[in-house]
């Protein structure tokens, strides 16, 4: 995986590729969503639509990027972000916002589906509805957004989903089962789509992250048990660097970093060995 080794996306070979495109970013008011917006920004997207539930948020959102990135830089030339509420766990108000965008639009070029978010606690303590919400955000919502920009991309032959998934998409994790589930789903749900696509001109590629450093674990359910591995935590702008990198890219999964690859390859052709050490440490902390 090539990415910039700086903090700004630079304007050369990567905002040539993305000079013209409409982008959609969904969960974009906080955390990745929102460095993945200013990201596309910097790299000469004409048109971000920044997506979530809470219309202030993607408001400031919005004045933020134009009003910091000067135009004189001729990057910003032409852009135009397009704050749009939307509900992802909702499929009506998703095929709502898909349609309205399309014929307004034209056409979507890159949909980033980012909108998530995890609880913690044992599953015989949780309720249902807690349950279902995870997997209605996280993995339906994806799949909605899917749904409604797939055609229109099979149709121009051209286009690239970018799923935002996480390393928990191949460890279970004590305490985080309904979360894991999503995106073990999402994992399972893009290849499938990969081997679909093939020969369409439409691409997909997942970026799986460790832990982020987000507003993720401010959830009132964590409390004092913040994960122990947090000091291994990724800055927003590292995940959004894979991601700028996983929409041009023809790779199917972009893990970050790139050596927690070789503990997935572990888990997988040792099981017997990495299983139980992987669930004392996660158990520990359940308990804790």
């Amino acid at each position: 995986m090539t990415t910039p080794t700086d903090n700004t996306v630079g304007k050369g070979h990567i905002q040539k590729k993305f000079g013209g495109k409409f982008v959609v970013i969904t969960g974009a008011s906080s955390g990745i969503g929102r460095q993945v917006a200013i990201d596309f920004a910097m790299s000469g997207a004409s048109k971000i639509i920044i997506i979530s539930r809470t219309e202030p948020k993607l408001i400031e959102l919005q004045r933020m990027i134009e009003q910091t990135i000067s135009d004189d830089s001729g990057i910003t030339k032409g852009l135009d972000i397009i704050p749009y509420v939307c509900d992802v766990s909702r499929r009506q108000e998703v095929i709502a916002m898909g349609r309205d965008l399309l014929q307004k639009l034209g056409r979507i070029d890159i949909l980033v589906n980012n909108a998530g978010f995890g609880t913690f606690g044992y599953v015989g303590g949780q309720e249902i509805e807690e349950i279902e919400g995870i997997m209605h955000t996280n993995y339906f919502g994806m799949v909605y957004c899917t749904k409604v920009f797939l055609n229109s991309m099979l149709s121009r032959r051209t286009g690239h989903i970018v799923n935002v998934a996480s390393v928990a998409a191949s460890f279970g994790v004590a305490g985080m089962a309904a979360y894991c589930a999503s995106k073990y789903a999402m994992l399972g749900f893009s290849e499938s789509l990969l081997h679909e696509l093939h020969g369409t001109g439409v691409r997909i590629t997942v970026v799986s992250p460790i832990g982020v450093k987000t507003n993720f674990f401010n959830n009132k359910t964590f409390l004092d048990r913040r994960p122990n591995y947090t000091g291994l935590m990724l800055s927003p702008k590292t995940v959004s660097r894979a991601i700028i990198s996983a929409s041009c890219s023809p790779r199917f999964e972009i893990v970050v970093p790139f050596y927690i690859r070789a503990a997935i390859w572990l888990k997988y052709t040792l099981p017997y060995l990495v299983n139980p050490l992987v669930g004392t440490l996660f158990r520990r902390q359940l308990n804790g």
